[in-house]
């Protein structure tokens, strides 16, 4: 059972930047696909960005493409996001989440991740 914990949101102006960080234990981790997804108040949930188990393959929705970067470091077992370029409407609860195998091949879909962190809040100022 892989737990995930999220960190690293907070408050920050438009045009600024955060880091977010998942810390995964409980598991293989290196062998688990890892997302992030992001749920403004109202709003459903929907897919940020996605990294495959081994790192080499990254996937953006087109919203946050060029702005946000997806990494992971499968020695420390946690996944990042860094977010430049910060908008309002970046405005979310941010959540990691991550799918082992077999894999789906559909890592844009929400479905197709098993583990969910609890989230970390994200707000930007105009």
């Amino acid at each position: 059972q892989l737990q995930l914990v999220e960190s690293g949101g907070g408050l920050v102006q438009a045009g600024g930047s955060l880091r977010l960080s998942c810390a995964a234990s409980g598991g293989t981790f290196s062998s688990y696909a890892m997302g992030w997804f992001r749920q403004a108040p109202g709003k459903e949930r929907e897919f940020v960005a996605a990294i495959t188990y081994s790192g080499w393959i990254t996937y953006y929705a087109d919203s946050v493409k060029g702005r946000f970067t997806i990494s992971r470091d499968n020695a420390k077992n946690a996944v990042y996001l860094q977010m430049n370029s910060l908008k309002p409407e970046d405005t979310a609860v941010y959540y990691c989440a991550a799918e082992g195998p077999p894999y789906s091949g559909s890592l844009y879909v929400s479905r197709s991740y098993e583990y969910w962190g609890q989230g970390t809040q994200v707000t930007v100022s105009s």
